[in-house]
């Protein structure tokens, strides 16, 4: 067998140090799975209740609500149908809640071209 000679290391030169979030964003994913959770819970359902009116399995709910699983706009719809409310409810409500948990930097700005969104920061 060889011998294991180590390299010497050169130095580095001193780099800025970059600012780092001291928390990180929520995935929307996550927002939208406790959005869901919260309104079945304040209708007192159960997942597999809830579920069936969505015609989802109880264990894919579940991942929804804890946020595993990036579903579909229209099986959020079908879920959102299932506790009575509407997509746009759903969606307003998550957006209003991450407008709550984060905050964006001074230096990012949302335009609106042509109907479509764009960050710049």
């Amino acid at each position: 067998m060889a011998d294991l000679v180590p390299f010497p290391r050169a130095p580095r030169p001193d780099r800025p140090a970059r600012p780092r979030p001291i928390d990180p964003e929520p995935l929307w994913r996550q927002m939208v799975g406790d959005q869901l959770r919260r309104r079945r819970h304040d209708r007192d359902e159960t997942l597999t209740e809830t579920a069936g009116n969505a015609g989802v399995s109880p264990q894919y709910l579940s991942e929804v609500e804890r946020g595993l699983k990036e579903p579909s706009s229209e099986m959020i719809a079908a879920i959102a149908g299932a506790l009575d409310t509407s997509l746009i409810e759903l969606t307003s409500a998550v957006a209003d809640e991450l407008r709550q948990v984060t905050a964006a930097p001074a230096s990012a700005a949302v335009s609106v071209t042509r109907g479509a969104f764009a960050l710049a920061a």
